[in-house]
């Protein structure tokens, strides 16, 4: 049996277990504080993933109060300094990159001869996704060991926000090389931003297990009712939702993949990043051009 072929039958019971019905459940379990269910799996996590508890504010992974909380836990001032030049566009996340390049007219790359739509990928909506056709996207994967709150990779001010019903498929190597489409496929929170170089999308992927997504504005996003529901918050009268580069957009409650998208020549991706090359939050991923 070929590597390929034992792949895609890794793969494949993806499509038949009960996903969303698998992700409540263990999204129960994650927020439970029980001391013998949330130490337990505290526990395991941490030695399994051999989780680096020195960085995070509270160091003794038992003392949080459940296992979502340890999973999405504050790192020490300092421990994810941001990039300072104002020129520079930082990673999002600690994980490492999944894809990073051009977008082909509306196509994106997703890996081993696999592709989605942009358009799919922020909603449906064609004049959402008109003014970043032909631009630039980098994925960033965050594996189980990674710090799990996502960051602002440039300064803007929040424009909408698309919740995205989806499937929820695990968003490993393995099963981005194997499902089609994927991240246009599995449930997702799209962050629409204005800044000084255009629009700029940061899209939160769900994933197998993952119990919701979080953001900073809007707290828990995800799972609702089905249906892609839009929030604008440039028509709304409270006050402007402005995000500096480096500050937090949200948290993923269980891991996952953000995606960074910009619109036609206002960013380059550092040379040094390719598939498969480690990030941390607030190190320069690129910088803009104009």
């Amino acid at each position: 049996m070929t590597p390929e072929t034992r792949d895609k039958l890794l793969t494949l019971p993806q499509y038949f277990v009960p996903q969303h019905l698998l992700s409540r459940a263990v999204g129960w379990l994650a927020e439970s504080r029980s001391p013998l269910i949330k130490n337990t799996f505290i526990d395991f996590f941490a030695r399994r993933y051999k989780v680096d508890m020195s960085e995070a504010v509270e160091e003794n992974p038992l003392a949080y109060e459940n296992f979502n909380a340890f999973f999405t836990r504050a790192l020490k001032p300092g421990a994810r300094p941001v990039d300072a030049d104002p020129a520079s566009i930082v990673c999002p996340a600690d994980g490492a990159i999944s894809q990073l390049g051009p977008i082909q007219g509306d196509i994106v790359f997703q890996a081993k001869g696999h592709y989605y739509s942009l358009c799919e990928l922020l909603g449906g909506d064609k004049e959402r996704a008109k003014a970043f056709e032909g631009g630039q996207f980098a994925t960033v994967y965050l594996s189980p060991k990674d710090y799990h709150r996502v960051h602002m990779p440039f300064t803007g001010t929040l424009r909408e926000m698309v919740f995205v019903p989806g499937d929820l498929f695990s968003v490993n190597t393995r099963t981005a090389e194997n499902v089609p489409r994927l991240f246009a496929r599995n449930e997702r929170v799209v962050a629409i931003f204005d800044t000084e170089i255009g629009p700029m999308a940061v899209v939160l992927v769900g994933a197998m297990i993952v119990a919701s997504i979080e953001t900073v504005w809007a707290g828990v996003v995800a799972p609702v009712k089905p249906g892609v529901r839009v929030t604008n918050y440039s028509t709304t009268p409270r006050e402007p939702i402005v995000l500096e580069k480096g500050a937090e957009i949200g948290r993923f409650r269980l891991g996952s993949t953000a995606i960074v998208v910009f619109g036609p020549e206002v960013a380059a991706w550092d040379v040094k990043f390719k598939e498969g090359t480690p990030t941390r939050m607030g190190e320069m991923l690129g910088m803009r051009l104009s």
